[in-house]
């Protein structure tokens, strides 16, 4: 019984800081920089809850988008249908981070969307696993 509400206490505990302990991958989520890129997080402005950015992928490999909002995250190349995802996650506990979508993605250019958003902008991070 005592376990039960000590764990309970650690469930409901809210953070008094966010984006400090991030892994290695997302280190760069707190830098805003320019392009969808790793390393840096970048600010997408869009319209009626759906913002897109280009990415450019050099190597193949498994790659996430990470965003601050909830939404609906397709990855496109350029004049086809959105990939399958390989994998959904939340974010990492105590980030801003709301949702990583990974997909395997080989070189190559692609169209990331992000939809069904509330409002008309979103975080977005690439992140290479």
């Amino acid at each position: 019984m005592i376990l039960a509400a000590l764990a309970l206490s650690f469930a409901t505990q809210q953070c008094r800081t966010y984006d400090v302990a991030l892994p290695r991958p997302l280190a760069g989520w707190n830098r805003v920089g320019r392009g969808l890129d790793t390393g840096h997080a970048v600010i997408v402005s869009g319209r009626r809850g759906t913002v897109s950015a280009a990415v450019r992928i050099r190597k193949a490999g498994s790659f996430g988008i990470a965003v601050d909002r909830e939404g609906w995250i397709d990855v496109a190349p350029a004049g086809a249908r959105p990939l399958r995802m390989a994998s959904e996650a939340r974010g990492p506990r105590c980030s801003t981070i709301r949702k990583i979508v990974r997909y395997n993605l080989r070189p190559g250019t692609y169209r990331v969307s992000v939809n069904r958003l509330r409002g008309d902008r979103a975080r977005l991070m690439l992140v290479r696993y």
